[in-house]
């Protein structure tokens, strides 16, 4: 069976480019603070928490990966965010297939920061010299 949802990049480094005005150092200093809030946010996302505060954890992150163009991850945080803020939460075993998309994307787009902040940090080393 295939998947019905689009397939959405990693990372949209045009998208980032915008958010920074073609500032190399701002989009690294996104980048880094995107990084520190997965590092922050990840924890809580544990299906065996609360919905809510797993899903205030998607929530965060899907704003924290919208700013960098981390569109993949924002995506599977914004299906968990709607899973654990509908009327009936979902099971644990739900909850665990979402945070699991979730996590498996942060590990993606983290690599793709890590990456995009390396690039940046030498296109701008090239360009001041």
């Amino acid at each position: 069976m295939t998947d019905p949802r689009p397939s959405l990049p990693v990372m949209d480094l045009d998208h980032l480019s915008a958010m920074t005005g073609g500032d190399h150092d701002l989009a690294v200093e996104v980048i880094e603070i995107f990084q520190h809030q997965a590092q922050l946010w990840s924890r809580l996302l544990d299906p065996r928490l609360e919905a809510r505060e797993w899903s205030d954890a998607a929530h965060t992150l899907k704003g924290a990966s919208l700013g960098i163009g981390a569109l993949k991850l924002a995506a599977a945080c914004e299906r968990a965010e709607k899973a654990g803020r509908s009327e009936a939460a979902p099971s644990t075993a739900h909850a665990a297939v979402l945070l699991g998309d979730v996590k498996d994307a942060l590990g993606e787009a983290l690599e793709a920061a890590a990456r995009a902040a390396y690039d940046l940090t030498l296109a701008g080393k090239r360009s001041a010299s």
